[in-house]
Formats: C-alpha cells, sequence, structure tokens
C-alpha cells in the first residue's frame, strides 16, 4: 500500500510544478511521460531490442510459440480470478477450462489446445477488476521501464506481480529466469508492431498513448464500450444538463 500512496504524491508534485500544459485532458503529465517515453526507448534500443532480436534468430519458432503459450497459460490462472472478481460468469467458466484443457492435455501449457477447441481467452487483471467496480482510470502515466499505464493500472500492479504464478517458484534464480524468458517472449512477439509504429506515426507517442486508452477501455467492457462525446472524459461522472430559471 505504500507504493500506492507514494505514487499519489509524486503525481501530484509533478501536477504542481508541471509548466507545460497538456493538450489532452486524458494525459495531464505529457511532458514526464514524453521524458520517460525517450528513457524507455533508449534502454530498449540498447538491451530489450537486441536480446528480442536474437532471440528470434537463435531460437525456432515452434519452441518460440511453446513459451508464448505456456506463460499465457500462466496468465489465464489470474484472469480466472479476476473474472471471478468481476461476477463475469461466461467468463470464468471459459477460462477455467482453458486452464484445465492446457494444462493436462497440452503439455502443461505448451500447447493452446483450448483456442484451437474454440474457447476464447478473456484477459483480466486487477486493474480491470478496480474499473470494473467503478474505479477511474485516472490520468494516462508511462512508467519507467514498463511503459503505458494510467494511475489505476500502475496503483493495482503491485497486486497483479503478486497473482502472478509465474513469479510463485520458492526460488530466487528461478523466479529471475523466468522474468528474463518473459520479458523476452513479450518483447519479440511486439517487434514488428512498435518497428511499425514507429515508422507510420508522425507522432508515435500519442499514436501509442490512444491505442493503449483505448484497449484498455474496450477490454473493460467486453469490446462495447459506451458511446461518448469528442472531448469527454469517459471516466468522469456524466454531466446533468443545467436546468433553465423561468422568470415569474
Amino acid at each position: 500500500m505504500w507504493c500506492v500512496v507514494s505514487l499519489v504524491v509524486f503525481l501530484q508534485a509533478c501536477a504542481t510544478t508541471a509548466s507545460v500544459t497538456a493538450s489532452d485532458p486524458r494525459d495531464p503529465f505529457e511532458s514526464m511521460n514524453r521524458q520517460v517515453t525517450v528513457f524507455n526507448d533508449a534502454i530498449d534500443a540498447a538491451f530489450f531490442k537486441p536480446v528480442a532480436k536474437a532471440y528470434s534468430q537463435v531460437v525456432p519458432s515452434l519452441v518460440r510459440q511453446g513459451v508464448r503459450n505456456f506463460f499465457g497459460n500462466l496468465s489465464d490462472v489470474w484472469s480466472l480470478a479476476n473474472n471471478a472478481a468481476q461476477l463475469k460468469f461466461k467468463a470464468t467458466g471459459e477460462t477455467a477450462l482453458r486452464v484445465g484443457l492446457n494444462t493436462f492435455l497440452g503439455v502443461g501449457g505448451l500447447l493452446d489446445i483450448a483456442t484451437d477447441m474454440g474457447f476464447e481467452r478473456h484477459r483480466a487483471d486487477f486493474g480491470l477488476t478496480l474499473g470494473h467496480w467503478g474505479v477511474p482510470a485516472g490520468p494516462y502515466l508511462v512508467l519507467p521501464m514498463l511503459g503505458p499505464s494510467t494511475l489505476r493500472d500502475a496503483a493495482s500492479m503491485p497486486v497483479d506481480w503478486q497473482g502472478d504464478v509465474s513469479r510463485q517458484s520458492a526460488s530466487a534464480n528461478k523466479r529471475n529466469w523466468t522474468l528474463v524468458l518473459k520479458i523476452t517472449d513479450t518483447r519479440e512477439g511486439l517487434l514488428q508492431i512498435v518497428d511499425a509504429v514507429k515508422e507510420a506515426s508522425l507522432d508515435p507517442y500519442s499514436f501509442t498513448r490512444d491505442a493503449y486508452l483505448q484497449k484498455r477501455r474496450n477490454d473493460q467492457f467486453d469490446g462495447n464500450p459506451p458511446l461518448i462525446d469528442d472531448g469527454e472524459d469517459p471516466d468522469e461522472p456524466e454531466a446533468k444538463p443545467a436546468t433553465a430559471s423561468v422568470p415569474r
């Protein structure tokens, strides 16, 4: 809980000292976020991207797909808990079937039998669970090393880390190597996407921000978010129309 309080205090300080007014109301810390993005891009170019490219070139695609399926199956366990917490009974049932099928028939999750059988993956995390129960997303954030987020999603990360099955090994050495493999696999899956965004977008930062916020909102409402007017904050309560007074 202390890390959540620290984050809120830090953001309030940034809001107080910000000298540049953000053009997008969802992104009041745009100046800071852009600086963090530059830092993240530099770290990515120096380390994460080269490692991911080497992983892609050295490891056969069949093995890489097995690794991706394995981590996807582990993530389904936490999705199961969050779908249940959101009282999404269909998603909970299908996710439970996915975990069971992939774990026992898919060689511990190396094979994605459930998808082949038509069981859809319902990704969910604690940030989406909070959103489901009415907690607003808050301002957009770019976190060092972690990338796009929101205040709500950033505050929920400690809970997500605790719920991550891949982090539950008793051995610190196994946890570290599992984390390295998971990060490498995730970055390898984004190689073409990240390069395409940077080449095709006049402002990759704005494109990434808008895409992230849209996807999170889409996930929160199961692909059917309510329509909103341009410029309206989807996380703010709808304003009631003013009632004109009639002179007597």
